[in-house]
């Protein structure tokens, strides 16, 4: 029996080169009007706390070409990359417990653990059978 869970959308990432990400965190900073603050424990993300209500927004160094992609949170990532992969996602890759997706039309969607604030999960997540 399967079990019944649940996801949102969690995140706005901006994928930058890295060697333009400090740049890039900036000039959203400035654009976006919110504080550019590294975060120490993933030294590759520049969070942009407050850009877009609800929703976590942060610049990310990467090795490749920029792109913007959106990270789904759920209570149960492996019934959810199912789900979507059954909706015609393909999983790419796997960093820690994230999955990467590239979905119809090539867009990058990770789905991850939700960790975010539980009411704001509760209140926003959408159930799936």
């Amino acid at each position: 029996m399967r079990r019944v869970h649940r996801s949102r959308v969690y995140a706005v990432i901006i994928d930058t080169p890295g060697d333009e990400a400090e740049a890039a965190a900036r000039f959203w900073s400035a654009a976006l009007g919110v504080p550019a603050r590294p975060l120490e424990d993933q030294p590759q993300f520049t969070s942009l706390r407050g850009a877009i209500p609800g929703l976590a927004t942060a610049v990310q160094a990467i090795d490749g070409a920029p792109r913007i992609h959106l990270d789904i949170e759920s209570d149960d990532v492996d019934a959810e990359t199912a789900r979507l992969v059954a909706l015609g996602a393909e999983q790419v890759d796997r960093w820690l417990e994230c999955r990467v997706l590239r979905v119809p039309g090539g867009q990058v969607v990770c789905v991850l653990p939700d960790e975010s604030d539980p009411e704001l999960f509760d209140a926003q997540a959408s159930t799936w059978p």
